[in-house]
């Protein structure tokens, strides 16, 4: 069973220390979608931009985010095994992603994990900024895997 919204965003939000001080705010956390906001407050580089870390962060969280609010986290649990970033223009403002799957994906992913231990899935993702414009685009090869 998923976890309950409250601590899904707890999770999401403070669980690992960097995303803490990041100050990475979860907009939205359902069932098959998250959305999360990254602050340009406190995470820029020396060029007043976005720092790549920051942004690589939001490109990665969204994976556990959807897995929490999505999976069986008494039966399954999530490892990121692949990730690339690429960046398409400088982030000045704060930055946005989200990230969806579908119910049928999830039963179909829990389904393979239980019979076979594992199953993998992508996530490919544009990160935005304030106005739409896309920043950045990452591609993350996650694995669901049973307990």
């Amino acid at each position: 069973m998923p976890m309950p919204e409250a601590i899904a965003r707890q999770l999401t939000e403070e669980q690992i220390a960097f995303v803490k001080r990041s100050g990475l705010k979860a907009e939205a956390l359902q069932p098959g979608f998250v959305r999360l906001r990254m602050p340009l407050a406190g995470n820029t580089n020396h060029i007043g931009s976005m720092y790549a870390g920051a942004l690589f962060t939001l490109a990665e969280i969204p994976g556990g985010a959807l897995f929490v609010t999505s999976f069986d986290v008494k039966r399954f649990f999530p490892i990121i095994k692949e990730m690339n970033l690429r960046f398409r223009r400088p982030a000045s403002s704060d930055i946005f992603v989200e990230a969806t799957l579908s119910q049928e994906q999830i039963v179909a992913l829990q389904d393979q994990a239980e019979r076979e231990g594992k199953a993998e899935y992508e996530l490919a993702l544009e990160l935005t900024d304030e106005t739409g414009e896309i920043v950045a685009v990452s591609h993350g090869q996650y694995q669901l895997r049973a307990y």
